[in-house]
Order: structure tokens, then C-alpha cells, then sequence
């Protein structure tokens, strides 16, 4: 497996770090927003961004156990509150748009745990770290290289 360099554009990377800081800032709960980030990472297989954002989610005081049960949320009910559960509903419907849209009830169930704005950013959020997936996926950027 080769290491492709080049990431993006110096330019492109700039603007999709503002998507990322803005929708981050918006949604107003850095460490949900790390649990967010790592779910849709966990579902695009990349494992830079999981690298860059389990080290970040511990520093915003994500537990261990949270994080060791991310990949199975919906089996893990006492570990995550319902808050945290519809955002990582529509983090999986958002992430992974196969053969439908996201689902009215996952939307509706999100939109009673966040208001307009913070729904707004959570969607955000979903759509930066999914753009970044792809583009660390598909220049094979490897574990190991972020640093705080």
C-alpha cells in the first residue's frame, strides 16, 4: 500500500477545516462531537481519523468505556445517554447512504434532543468528518502521523 502525499489542496484543506471547527463550535459539546466523528470513522474504515480523534475524545474526557463500546452503541443502552444515542443514529444514516435516504424517525428522533441550529451542525459534522474519511482513505494516510 503506497502513501499518496498530497492530501488535498492547500486551499480545499483549509475550507473543510472551517466546515469541521465551525459545526464542531455549533454543536456546543466537543466530546459528543468526538463520539461523532469516531463512529463515522469506525463505519468509513479510517483509521487516521480514528487515530487523530480517540486521542482528542479522551483529552474532552470521553470514558473509556464509551469509547471501547462505540462500534456496538445500540447494544451498549447504559453507556450511552439518549442524547448521545440519536446523534450517533443519524451519524450511521448520514454516513451510510446506501439504498434510501436517512429515516424520518432517526431524523425526528435527533431533532428532539438538539434544536434547529444544533441539528444543523451536528449534520455538519457528520458531512465534514465524512469528507475528511475519504480523503485520508483515499490517500491511504496512515495511523500515527496527527499530533495535537
Amino acid at each position: 500500500m503506497t502513501t499518496r502525499t498530497r492530501l488535498l489542496d492547500p486551499a480545499v484543506g483549509r475550507a473543510l477545516s472551517a466546515v469541521s471547527a465551525t459545526a464542531k463550535k455549533g454543536l456546543g459539546d466537543p466530546a459528543l462531537a468526538e463520539l461523532v466523528v469516531i463512529r463515522a470513522s469506525q463505519l468509513n474504515h479510517c483509521a487516521f481519523c480514528l487515530d487523530m480523534h480517540l486521542a482528542l475524545a479522551r483529552e474532552y474526557g470521553v470514558s473509556e468505556r464509551q469509547l471501547d463500546l462505540l462500534a456496538a452503541w445500540e447494544e451498549a443502552e447504559d453507556v450511552f445517554d439518549e442524547r448521545e444515542r440519536a446523534a450517533l443514529a443519524l451519524t450511521e444514516a448520514v454516513t451510510v447512504l446506501t439504498d434510501t435516504f436517512v429515516p424520518d424517525e432517526v431524523y425526528e428522533r435527533a431533532a428532539r434532543h438538539f434544536d434547529e441550529t444544533r441539528l444543523a451542525h451536528l449534520i455538519g459534522l457528520v458531512v465534514a468528518i465524512n469528507n475528511w474519511n475519504r480523503v485520508m482513505v483515499s490517500r491511504r494516510i496512515p495511523p500515527g502521523v496527527y499530533t495535537p
